[in-house]
């Protein structure tokens, strides 16, 4: 046996249809795609295409709104949860993750669900004004973690609002050194 004696298995390899090389090949002329028309065509068409009908990503109605990129995402603990820790101890996210209550990573918000009849010093990232009240009527403390943002400048609306300062005339203005 030798390299040029090798063959595939009867019927593993077929030939390929050799299109478009004279009438007498039978796959000449229009090279088997029949008389004009759209499969008679180069081109095909664009993904998605259905034949004229109105596509079906245009069909099915799109959600209103939009998704906010800024969205803050806390980990939420609510004053029925935090009963677990004893008197005067300071729940922070450390021992808030410890005890299985929040998520590593996330910033930590603490609601006014429940009852709260222990004295804790909470710290976290925010709180509810409900929350708040009732940890300071236990006799704990609240400290809120991380810098509160500056609210940013914001223009006044109409033509009016903005009324620019008036320039300094001659006379009140200070007499500069010469």
């Amino acid at each position: 046996m030798h390299l040029h004696e090798l063959k595939p298995a009867p019927g593993a390899h077929r030939q390929a249809r050799r299109v478009g090389r004279g009438t007498g090949s039978g796959r000449g002329k229009t090279s088997g795609r029949g008389q004009k028309g759209q499969n008679a065509r180069s081109e095909g068409f664009r993904l998605g295409f259905e034949g004229g009908q109105m596509p079906f990503s245009q069909r099915v109605p799109k959600l209103p709104g939009f998704k906010n990129p800024f969205k803050k995402i806390f980990s939420v603990v609510n004053l029925s949860k935090l009963s677990r820790f004893p008197d005067g101890t300071k729940v922070d996210a450390e021992a808030l993750l410890e005890a299985g209550l929040v998520r590593a990573g996330l910033d930590v918000k603490v609601l006014g669900t429940g009852r709260l009849k222990r004295k804790l010093n909470v710290e976290a990232h925010s709180f509810s004004n409900s929350a708040r009240e009732a940890i300071e009527k236990a006799g704990g403390s609240v400290k809120v973690l991380g810098v509160p943002k500056p609210p940013s400048p914001r223009r006044p609306k109409g033509p009016r609002a903005a009324t620019p300062e008036q320039p300094a005339t001659k006379e009140s203005a200070p007499p500069q050194a010469e």
